[in-house]
């Protein structure tokens, strides 16, 4: 298939974006914070970020019964506006339960040797807040049962949207024990 290349780029307006989101706030919260931890919070990603996931769900790139149908209906303008009106809310600080918080850490700042799993930091950064021009996302604070389904896509191939292929060739080497510890990890990091 065919996939018309990503244009949606920063510079969307945070107004409008705040008037579309009325929409999401259901799953995702009135200000990105999602209330369930079957929905990622959106609070803080970055802009290009929002935009592009958008454009992957209207395109068919990234499979979600739910956000394709959202998107169906989003113009790049609209997927801009959601971007910049996401990327300026603030993300509540979230909670690491202390079962396997070291394993998780370990992993996040010094990868996984033995299987050839490259360091969460390389990409993702130090304190999780990803890198805007790369477009690596924040991670900082996200949901454990979010990351470990996102973790779990990419290893399954059922998520192919990630650039050069690379989380899915990193999620294929990980154990499940390994995504749980790290996104456990992730979810307490600020």
């Amino acid at each position: 298939m065919l996939v018309a290349p990503f244009t949606v780029s920063a510079g969307g307006d945070v107004e409008a974006g705040k008037v579309k989101a009325a929409v999401c706030a259901g799953c995702h919260g009135a200000d990105g914070n999602s209330p369930s931890s079957g929905f990622p919070s959106l609070a803080g990603q970055h802009a290009d970020y929002i935009a592009k996931q958008l454009a992957d769900y209207k395109s068919g790139a990234r499979a979600n019964g739910i956000m394709q149908g959202q998107a169906a209906g989003l113009s790049e303008e609209d997927m801009a506006d959601l971007g910049a009106y996401f990327a300026s809310q603030t993300a509540k600080q979230g909670v690491a339960a202390e079962d396997n918080i070291q394993k998780g850490e370990d992993i996040f700042r010094g990868g996984i040797a033995g299987t050839n799993i490259p360091a969460c930091i390389g990409c993702h950064g130090a304190n999780g807040a990803g890198m805007i021009g790369a477009g690596y996302p924040a991670l900082a604070g996200q949901y454990k049962e979010y990351t470990v389904a996102q973790l779990q896509a990419f290893r399954s191939g059922a998520r192919a949207n990630d650039n050069a292929a690379m989380m899915r060739t990193i999620a294929e080497r990980m154990t499940d024990a390994e995504m749980e510890a790290v996104a456990n990890y992730i979810q307490g990091l600020y």
